[in-house]
């Protein structure tokens, strides 16, 4: 998820920065009005997930952005942040368009919380996601090759869209454990990693032996198709 950051604080932006990066978004960050439109705007349309505006920047003002972006990507979501009590700017922000508004001060988590929730309402039909020939439909937890659906378990799926997610990007196998933590319940040993790997490439590649829609990384961990 890309999240373009539009704040003229140096403080609160490399603070939150960080914080987006922790959470695992791609952040784009810009201090005036004219530099956020000319990043959020296109001949391809919004480049971004989601867009956070403070309402009072250096030069300009989070509204003319908000409504650049609405204008280019309407379905883009956008979160104002307003000082405390502000009344007015948040009835505006809204009016705009705004998907919502979180005050400042704010609690990290609070603010992580509710970006999670914009995005999440902001695509109440999540479109399937492909690794090579597999579509994967994350609202029914299907998995189908050619028209055909696989049969996967819970770990084997969590991991496929964990690859699936991460299209040629490194995945350690720190993050393939906590991956399968969640459902597994117990701690996955370090030799055991390699064995839910192996079982999926079974079940997804043509050749299991030769797999290519996930490749190991000798000593780091595995890298997906793109």
């Amino acid at each position: 998820m890309r999240i373009l950051f539009v704040e003229d604080d140096p403080i609160i932006t490399s603070a939150l920065s960080e914080l987006l990066e922790a959470e695992g978004y791609d952040v784009d960050t810009c201090a005036t009005q004219d530099e956020a439109i000319a990043r959020a705007t296109g001949a391809g349309g919004c480049p971004y997930d989601l867009a956070l505006l403070d309402v009072t920047l250096a030069q300009g003002n989070g509204f003319a952005v908000c409504n650049a972006i609405k204008q280019a990507s309407p379905s883009t979501p956008v979160i104002f942040l307003t000082a405390s009590g502000d009344e007015f700017n948040t009835v505006t922000g809204l009016t705009m368009g705004a998907d919502d508004y979180v005050a400042k001060p704010f609690r990290p988590r609070e603010l992580m919380a509710r970006i999670a929730g914009v995005l999440r309402r902001s695509r109440p039909e999540q479109r399937s996601i492909a690794l090579g020939p597999l579509a994967i439909d994350p609202s029914r937890a299907r998995v189908t090759r050619s028209g055909e659906e696989l049969a996967l378990s819970a770990l084997e799926y969590r991991l496929l869209l964990l690859f699936a997610t991460n299209p040629g990007k490194l995945v350690t196998r720190d993050m393939v454990r906590e991956a399968l933590w969640e459902d597994a319940g117990a701690y996955i040993e370090e030799n055991t990693l390699s064995v839910y790997v192996k079982r999926l490439r079974d079940k997804i590649e043509d050749d299991p032996a030769h797999p290519r829609l996930i490749v190991t990384v000798r000593s780091l961990g595995y890298k997906s198709c793109e």
